[in-house]
């Protein structure tokens, strides 16, 4: 169990992911929380990883820091995406065994998984088929970084634990206009929409595919909770057990921002993966469940998206 004294180093602290693990430390009285911003430290440069290491010693270490973006971004810069997020991974790994940290939690995707997987997904269809090819790069690194903590707890009996959320959204999420996810994405399409008065708005694909979203805080939530009750080589899957199509996740982030114009579907845009359900009672057994609605959770997205951007 951590102590709220221990020191406690989450990478990407700044991302969405990494600013819910901090909020949520900190509502539990933790701290000794330590982040670096990327100008401090690049991930991605090994010897200054071990420098930090070898001066901080954290006790605990979550990584939530990765290089992540949607279809378009996945699609065009593959050879960065796997680059950045593998030398990362393996830096912040490596240098956490060889300074003696009780305890790493890493953070991954459900894109691991293969693109026909059984749905619900469970954490043991991993490298069982292909993966879905508009991710594979991002999804080749995260795998890496799963295994390497799974052979590091083989070899060296370290403590080193993964989990893999579903769809996240929420605080601190990306808006770019052609870099970001589905959900971000259209939050920011359909504001613009509204404000600007347009009549319509485009969406890509045919809104077929099924999708799961988890919102961030209940993700963090769940990652104090395994860094404190799970050990195993085995990851586990984060989510709501819930999914919904594409199609009506646009009407209710529609309904939700104020849009009342007309949505157009470009059916030449790729759907990406069919259906991407996580199978969470891995999770639930251990003791945990997610309990934002996705209509509050985007209420919420949208209240930071105004405050924010």
């Amino acid at each position: 169990m951590m102590q709220l004294d221990d020191k406690i180093y989450v990478a990407g602290h700044r991302g969405m992911v990494g600013s819910a693990i901090v909020r949520c430390l900190q509502s539990q009285g933790f701290t000794n929380i330590v982040t670096r911003t990327h100008s401090e430290l690049d991930l991605t440069r090994q010897a200054d990883v071990e420098q930090f290491f070898a001066q901080e010693r954290p006790d605990y270490v979550f990584l939530a820091a990765a290089k992540v973006g949607g279809i378009v971004a996945n699609q065009t810069s593959p050879a960065d995406f796997m680059y950045e997020n593998m030398m990362l991974e393996m830096n912040v790994i490596h240098s956490a065994w060889r300074n003696g940290c009780r305890k790493l939690l890493f953070l991954g995707s459900s894109c691991i998984y293969p693109r026909l997987a059984p749905q619900p997904m469970p954490e043991s269809c991993l490298l069982t088929s292909s993966l879905e090819s508009t991710n594979e790069a991002y999804a080749l690194a995260k795998i890496s970084g799963l295994k390497y903590c799974e052979y590091l707890n083989r070899q060296y009996n370290t403590d080193f634990i993964s989990v893999m959320p579903t769809n996240l959204y929420g605080p601190n999420d990306n808006y770019h206009p052609v870099n970001s996810h589905v959900l971000p994405a259209l939050i920011r399409r359909f504001h613009e929409a509204k404000v600007s008065g347009a009549g319509s708005v485009v969406c890509w694909g045919d809104g077929s595919p099924l999708r799961e979203f988890l919102y961030v805080d209940d993700l963090a939530e769940l990652c104090v909770f395994l860094m404190n009750n799970y050990s195993g080589n085995e990851t586990v899957n984060a989510g709501t057990g819930r999914e919904i199509t594409i199609k009506e996740l646009t009407n209710l982030v529609a309904e939700i921002v104020g849009f009342n114009g007309e949505i157009k579907w470009d059916t030449s845009k790729p759907n990406g993966t069919p259906r991407k359900l996580l199978n969470v009672d891995k999770a639930r057994k251990l003791g945990w469940e997610a309990h934002t609605s996705l209509r509050e959770g985007i209420k919420l997205a949208y209240n930071d998206f105004l405050t924010h951007y």
